[in-house]
């Protein structure tokens, strides 16, 4: 939206950032079973502009689990306004802590395959 742009009429980086967070979270409840926070994000670099218009895609990929943490890729894309060109827009690696009910780190489940896997 308008609100969210600089003076260029590009998205701020800090809303975009804010989008993976919301998604990597997703992710990181999905995997962890229950409430996580984010504790660290690795370097930022914003390779293209998102613009007034522009859809914001973004994809997550667990990539580590460790006994309370995880870490998961997250990546952003544009799919430029009226048109079907897609660009990579961002990318970092947010790691997550599950939580309990107190706030207090605990263990993350193991992976139970799906009956359906193959």
């Amino acid at each position: 939206m308008p609100a969210d742009t600089n003076a260029n009429g590009d998205i701020f980086g800090g809303w975009v950032l804010t989008q993976m967070d919301q998604a990597g979270g997703i992710a990181g409840v999905d995997r962890a079973q229950g409430r996580v926070v984010t504790v660290a994000l690795d370097a930022m670099t914003f390779i293209r502009p998102v613009r007034v218009g522009d859809v914001l895609c973004v994809y997550t990929r667990v990539t580590h689990v460790g006994r309370t943490s995880m870490k998961i890729e997250v990546e952003a894309w544009a799919r430029r306004f009226c048109t079907q060109v897609r660009e990579r827009v961002t990318r970092a690696t947010l790691t997550f802590v599950a939580i309990d009910e107190a706030g207090r780190p605990r263990p993350i489940p193991p992976l139970v395959p799906s009956p359906n896997a193959v």
